[in-house]
């Protein structure tokens, strides 16, 4: 389904529990980063209405993730600070072709591909983590992830022909598993 060509490791797993504090400040970032990647496709897409539509459904409901993570980190009185973002998505971002409609297709499958991997690990952080509100909250958010997953690949649809989407979402997916293996210290959301 999320077209992922690697596994999340035990390993991230087992460390994110441990650093629980900072995940959740980066996935509160994460969020915030997922929506501005939607408008700023808007902006970039505007004369595709079917796009720009699918896309404000996506920006308003990670602002909704964002206010839903930074209640979290209030409620367990984590301040919500910067922290160095990890470099998987510059990583992702350096595969984008030059050129539409190639930019705009490698652009929606990278949001898709991050979508996915978000999906991915909010499943196992479900299963995994003891706390049960927090593996509630992460269950809670599992599905969306899907449905976005889903909406970007759908929408690279819209700009290339389905066999072109599909060779490059594979093209892509076999990167992304080769930068997501390349993990940074400490965890990330996408390291």
């Amino acid at each position: 389904m999320l077209g992922l060509k690697s596994a999340t490791s035990p390993r991230w797993l087992e460390t994110a529990a441990s650093h629980l504090d900072l995940l959740l400040i980066d996935h509160a970032h994460c969020e915030k980063k997922a929506a501005s990647t939607a408008m700023n496709l808007i902006f970039a897409y505007v004369e595709h209405v079917e796009l720009v539509r699918a896309l404000s459904e996506i920006v308003v409901e990670e602002l909704d993730h964002f206010r839903q993570v930074l209640d979290m980190l209030a409620a367990r009185r984590i301040a919500f600070r910067r922290l160095r973002p990890s470099r998987y998505g510059e990583r992702l971002a350096a595969l984008v072709r030059k050129g539409e409609p190639a930019r705009g297709v490698d652009r929606l499958l990278i949001a898709g591909l991050i979508e996915a991997r978000s999906c991915e690990r909010f499943g196992l952080l479900r299963k995994y983590l003891p706390d049960a509100e927090l593996a509630a909250f992460y269950g809670s958010l599992f599905e969306a992830e899907a449905r976005h997953h889903g909406t970007y690949v759908r929408l690279a649809r819209l700009l290339a022909p389905p066999d072109v989407v599909e060779r490059r979402l594979e093209e892509l997916a076999a990167r992304e598993a080769e930068i997501i293996a390349l993990a940074d210290d400490p965890p990330r959301m996408h390291s």
